[in-house]
């Protein structure tokens, strides 16, 4: 199973949270209470934003933490780059070199590569402002697991009329 961290997972919570009234200050408090997530969660996931100058945080009584920019300039591979504790991509080798044995001779890794950087650019399209405003897809997206072989379509016959 391809998945992101929960972490990272929470990181879009919260940034997607602060989007949607960019110009207020949040405090972790409030963020774990409105997102149903911990306190110590929320304030994990916001100084690890804030070391990637993705938040911003203000000290004192009034204080709390603020998008660094504009909801339009940040995306979510930024929030997973901030969150994420290796370099993006599907497979270990895809992100790093150097670290497996077969890698000169893997037929498979190129591949692997191109994917992640196809899923990669998907994160750099959507910005924390899409995140706030969803569009609705064209078409709606299926998932599933075959099971089993697949059943090729039998074919259709038509009565003369």
């Amino acid at each position: 199973m391809l998945r992101i961290s929960r972490l990272a997972d929470y990181g879009t919570m919260v940034m997607t949270q602060m989007a949607s009234n960019p110009e207020r200050l949040f405090s972790a408090g409030d963020l774990a209470t409105s997102l149903g997530l911990g306190r110590a969660t929320v304030s994990k996931v916001l100084k690890s934003l804030a070391r990637h100058d993705l938040v911003a945080s203000v000290r004192g009584l009034h204080g709390g933490y603020s998008l660094s920019r504009p909801p339009q300039q940040i995306t979510v591979a930024d929030v997973v780059d901030a969150l994420e504790d290796q370099p993006f991509g599907l497979t270990e080798c895809s992100a790093t070199t150097g670290i497996c044995d077969i890698e000169t001779s893997c037929h498979v890794r190129t591949n692997w590569q191109k994917i992640s950087l196809i899923v990669r650019r998907a994160l750099e399209g959507v910005t924390l402002a899409d995140m706030v405003q969803p569009n609705p897809l064209e078409r709606p997206v299926v998932l599933h697991r075959m099971r089993g072989p697949a059943t090729p379509p039998q074919p259709t016959t038509r009565s003369a009329q």
